[in-house]
């Protein structure tokens, strides 16, 4: 038996695949993919998680069914594959929501629709689940699926305590007593451009943390 079928389920390198893109390689600060879900539904935390969930099950399940047929695609026709096996995942993914959250599916929009746009799916089908097994895949996607989410999040929880005084809808502000002491709510905050102002931020922060980030490009 090989050593690398030896290899452990959760060995340092698999954990690796699963840690590696919340922190140093997240998709969205360092690879800088998936920016355009960062901006579109960030102005709510319950439907960035939505989306975070939606993006991780898409993109790990495809992972899988794209490394398990990876020897009998032809490689002329491989992209179109990945797009059907994309689609497919993301329109199942929708009716799941259409019929179980409707609510959050109204508010997410066409954007769970443009999750097939999303490079960080074709980028992760194209340079990991071509070239590995299927497990591997599976973390790969859950690892970049958790590191795309954290982000949202992350956006999400800012802009909607500063903007809308709320988290998942509760008037956290309001319960402090914060306006109390003649704060105001930034209407700027639920806008497009403050999720990208944030994600600057954020990008900033991480490179001045680990100038090797920096040095590496």
């Amino acid at each position: 038996m090989s050593t690398q079928e030896k290899e452990p389920m959760f060995s340092a390198k698999n954990l690796k695949l699963l840690t590696g893109p919340v922190g140093m390689n997240n998709p969205i600060t360092v690879q800088v993919l998936g920016i355009c879900s960062a901006l579109a539904v960030t102005v709510k935390m319950k439907p960035a998680i939505v989306m975070a969930l939606s993006v991780t099950i898409v993109v790990a399940v495809s992972n899988v069914v794209i490394s398990a047929l990876r020897q009998y695609i032809p490689d002329r026709i491989r992209i179109i594959v990945q797009l059907v096996v994309i689609a497919t995942m993301v329109i199942l993914v929708d009716q799941f929501l259409k019929a179980y959250a409707f609510d959050v599916s109204r508010q997410l929009s066409v954007f769970v629709g443009l999750i097939i746009t999303n490079c960080i799916l074709m980028g992760r089908l194209e340079a990991f689940a071509m070239a590995n097994k299927p497990w591997p895949s599976f973390i790969d996607g859950l690892g970049n699926g958790a590191g795309y989410g954290l982000i949202l999040v992350i956006v999400a929880f800012l802009r909607e305590l500063l903007g809308s005084g709320s988290v998942f809808g509760y008037p956290l502000m309001q319960k402090l007593g914060i306006y109390t002491t003649g704060y105001e709510n930034n209407g700027m905050m639920i806008l497009p451009p403050m999720a990208l102002i944030i994600v600057g931020c954020i990008i900033w922060y991480q490179r001045s943390k680990n100038p090797s980030l920096i040095e590496n490009k």
